[in-house]
Parts: structure tokens; C-alpha cells; sequence
């Protein structure tokens, strides 16, 4: 490639056409109706949005997608020169992969004779439509527009890595940390204050003044070498917001929260002589007027497959039994949490019917596991156990049929054992009572 004193080279590519495929799959050109042309040369630096073959982690080269560009953070420009075409990386998106797998790439990553740059197209309806069938489709009953704003914002991952502890963490996501952290590619994370820091020797010195081995807050549960903590958003504010900043990381679909007073946190975590290690947690609002137990729900990936996801989940309808409600989780749901929770609702409804002689309801049942009747419904629904008969739904569960589903719908995890909880709910009126003492 030879560079321009604008910087920006151009490279022959054998076989180009000038055409290629508008977004309907019809042939496209330059005065067509939009949709990605094979050029005959390739003008480097790539612009975003080109599509170009790139090698992956494992050598093998996927279809993938400029999302962003920059000049390499190590070369430093002198004063009025412009950067070279390899002076550039890329940020790209591997079709057909989560997001969570996007990451930043050298010009010799990519098989140039591959390139496609997208043709500009008049219809912008038919822009945004095309946009919305690129995006990722675990994100499950997300509004497409506001989704579309939400990767828009989130494009590229800013944290590379954390150390929690003694475990080192490749990050998934954007989070958005304070501007001084965000070209920070590593963050070290105190583990149990949760306050994170750009070098290891500032973790250090912190370590050195911290006495509370645990999270802040009530411990709630206890058995064996597993512990659970509440904390109160309101009370523990910098301790909930900096497990709102790692979340992130993490979690693509949820918003975070700045205003940490008006929810709950359980933290979960592992015991050991050095103290109690964050595992994961869950949230939810301290008044939930649509009735969620959940708003939400992370295990870190260390702590993965070890069945803490399912735990947090039981753990959160246990608190529902004792405060007397039925519960849901906060919607929508992505796809993995509607896979997580259909299997939850299927293990907890099937067993109380295996166990179960005679008729029951959709009440009894909603009653007896504190889920939510409509959640109750859709689950024996989807599992082919409701029948339409004389005007009402009744449930069809012959015992052959509830043994295969349990298999199918697989082991419960870590079991929570509800003599083992000490709770009570969360009480408004008498928060408000203890600040005005």
C-alpha cells in the first residue's frame, strides 16, 4: 500500500468487480439501491462498516465487520504528520457471534481480497431495517430501536481485562467507568470493596487498609463454604455502584443504574480463610409495582457452570415465599435469561406435580413456587401440559410425560436450603421511621 501524505493508501485486488449484493440479496451498484459492492481497489485505511474476511483467535478467518477505527495507541505522530495505513487497528464484529467476542485487530488479521464497502442508500427505512437483522439475537424481546441506540453507545469494549482476587477476567462489554479509566485496558478490582484501581500497586496500598474481609451489608444465608449478603443501594452507595460498573462489563442488555437508592443487592459469594470472595448477584427495586423479584442477575466468569446462575435464581423466589408475594423477573428478558428461567419454572412446577395427587390450579401452583401465573401458564404452555376443555385450561400432566421434561430441563444446580435463610423483607415505613429517630 502506498500512503499519501493524507494517509491513505489504496491496494489492487485481483477479481474485484465493482459489484456485489444490495441488502435484498439483487445485484447492486454504485447508482443502485445501497447494499455491499466488492471494489475493484481496496483504499486503506478501512472505512467503518466495510465487511472484510479477518482471522480469529483460533487462524481461522470469519466474515466480519469494521465497527471502529484508530491510529495504534504505542505510535506517537510527529507534530503535523499524518498516520500511515498500517499505523491503523480495527475494531471488528464477527458475524454470527455475540458481541462479547468483538475485539481489536491489525491490518495483516484481515484477507484484503475479501473486502466489501457499503454503497450509501437512499431509503433510510431500509437502512435501519438492516441494521436490526445485523444485531446480535440473544437480546430476545428488546425493542429494535432502542437497541439499535444502546449498541450504538456501546460499540466498543473500553476494559480489556480485570483481576478480582485471584482471578484474572477477560471482559465482554462496554461499561461506562469515569472518563480517567476509560483507555485504561486492565483494571484491578479490590475484591472485597470493590473499588478499582488503573496499577496493581494502588490495589496494594488499598489491601493494606482494608479490615472487613466480606461485603458490606447483612449476611442472610450461610451453608457450608457459601454465603449471601443484602445490602441496601441507599446505605452502601459506593459498594453497589462500583458492582454496578463490574456488571457491565459483563452484561450487554442492562442499563446501568447511577441511582443505586432505590434497589437491593444480594451478593453471593464463595467462603474461604482469606475471607468471602464475590461469586455473582442479583438485584431488585425495593418497590416493584409490576411485581418483580429481579431486576438483575450476573455470575462472573470465573464462577461460571458451577451452578450459581440457577442458585441466585431459586434464591430470589425463596425471598418471594417469605415476604408472602408471588414474583416475576424484570422484562424484557434476553435469551439466555428466558432459556434460565423457563428451566427453572419447569424443574419447580413439574416436581410439585410429580409429587402432587389430584387436581390443582394455576393458582395452587403459582401459590405454592411464588411464580407469577402468567410465568406458570406459558411454562406448561410451551411444555405441552394445558389443554383447552369445556371453556377453561386444564392441566394434562400424565407422569411419563413429567419425567422426560424433568430430564430435558436439566440438573437444579446449587440447591438453596431455605432453613438456612435469615431475613426480613424490606420494609419502607419503617425506614422512614429509623430516619427520622
Amino acid at each position: 500500500a502506498a500512503a499519501s501524505a493524507a494517509g491513505v493508501g489504496s491496494v489492487k485486488i485481483e477479481g474485484g468487480s465493482g459489484k456485489g449484493l444490495g441488502k435484498d440479496g439483487s445485484a447492486a451498484t454504485a447508482a443502485g439501491a445501497g447494499g455491499y459492492v466488492k471494489p475493484e481497489v481496496v483504499t486503506l485505511p478501512l472505512e467503518i462498516g466495510s465487511r472484510v474476511h479477518c482471522k480469529w483467535r483460533n487462524q481461522d478467518y470469519y466474515r466480519s465487520k469494521v465497527i471502529e477505527r484508530r491510529v495504534k495507541p504505542d505510535i506517537e505522530l510527529p507534530e503535523g504528520a499524518q498516520p500511515k495505513p498500517e499505523d491503523y487497528e480495527y475494531y471488528m464484529h464477527y458475524f454470527g457471534f455475540n458481541r462479547r467476542m468483538d475485539e481489536w485487530v491489525q491490518l495483516d488479521q484481515m484477507d484484503l481480497s475479501t473486502v466489501e464497502v457499503e454503497l450509501p442508500d437512499p431509503d433510510p427505512k431500509r437502512k435501519k431495517k438492516a441494521v436490526a437483522e445485523e444485531s446480535d439475537s440473544d437480546h430476545g424481546d428488546f425493542d429494535p430501536n432502542a437497541l439499535r441506540e444502546h449498541e450504538e453507545f456501546t460499540k466498543v469494549k473500553n476494559i480489556d481485562q480485570i483481576e478480582l482476587g485471584r482471578h484474572l477476567m477477560d471482559t465482554w462489554y462496554f461499561s461506562p467507568f469515569p472518563p480517567e479509566y476509560r483507555d485504561c485496558k486492565k483494571l484491578y478490582f479490590c475484591e472485597y470493596t470493590l473499588q478499582f484501581f488503573k496499577q496493581r500497586s494502588q490495589l496494594m496500598r488499598h489491601l493494606s487498609k482494608v479490615r472487613t474481609r466480606h461485603p458490606p451489608g447483612d449476611e442472610i444465608y450461610r451453608n457450608g463454604n457459601v454465603c449471601m449478603f443484602e445490602l441496601d443501594g441507599k446505605k452502601e452507595k459506593n459498594f453497589c455502584q462500583n458492582l454496578c460498573y463490574l456488571a457491565k462489563l459483563f452484561l450487554d442488555h442492562k442499563t446501568l443504574y447511577y441511582d443505586v437508592d432505590l434497589f437491593l443487592f444480594y451478593v453471593l459469594c464463595e467462603i474461604d480463610e482469606r475471607g468471602a470472595h464475590v461469586v455473582g448477584y442479583f438485584s431488585k427495586e425495593k418497590a416493584s409495582e409490576e411485581g418483580y423479584n429481579l431486576a438483575c442477575i450476573l455470575t462472573l466468569p470465573a464462577y461460571q457452570r458451577k451452578g450459581y446462575g440457577k442458585f441466585l435464581i431459586s434464591m430470589s423466589y425463596e425471598l418471594s415465599k417469605i415476604e408472602g408475594k408471588v414474583g416475576t423477573p424484570e422484562r424484557p428478558l434476553s435469551d439466555l435469561g428466558r432459556v434460565s428461567y423457563h428451566g427453572y419454572w419447569t424443574r419447580e412446577l413439574l416436581m410439585l406435580l410429580a409429587s402432587h395427587e389430584g387436581t390443582i390450579s394455576i393458582k395452587d401452583l403459582s401459590n405454592r413456587t411464588a411464580i407469577r401465573p402468567d410465568d406458570v401458564h406459558n411454562t406448561l404452555q410451551q411444555l405441552g401440559m394445558m389443554q383447552y376443555q369445556k371453556g377453561q385450561h386444564v392441566i394434562c400432566a400424565a407422569p411419563g410425560v413429567i419425567e422426560r421434561q424433568l430430564k430435558a430441563a436439566g440438573g437444579p444446580g446449587l440447591v438453596v436450603d431455605p432453613s438456612k435463610i435469615v431475613w426480613t423483607p424490606y420494609n419502607a415505613e419503617r425506614e422512614y421511621a429509623n430516619q427520622r429517630q
